[in-house]
């Protein structure tokens, strides 16, 4: 069974504000549904895995570049 997180669950679990969450959100960084007559918003927790996931890896993308040119420049 899936389980959804609410916006302050999500916040909390990334430790951001409210509306960090909402802008990550409505950017399509994070996929999340609306429901309900009110439309708030759910997050599936694999959904909140993938975005995390995701900036792990652009941050060892830029560490692997910024050492590529360190080593670059080292050789010039």
């Amino acid at each position: 069974m899936r389980k959804f997180l609410t916006l302050p669950d999500v916040a909390e679990a990334l430790n951001i504000s409210m509306s960090q969450t909402r802008a990550l959100i409505r950017s399509g960084d994070i996929e999340g549904i609306q429901i309900g007559g009110r439309g708030q918003w759910r997050i599936e927790e694999t959904k909140l895995d993938e975005y995390i996931d995701r900036q792990y890896e652009l941050q060892r993308q830029a560490r692997q570049g910024e050492q590529q040119r360190r080593r670059t420049a080292e050789t010039r």
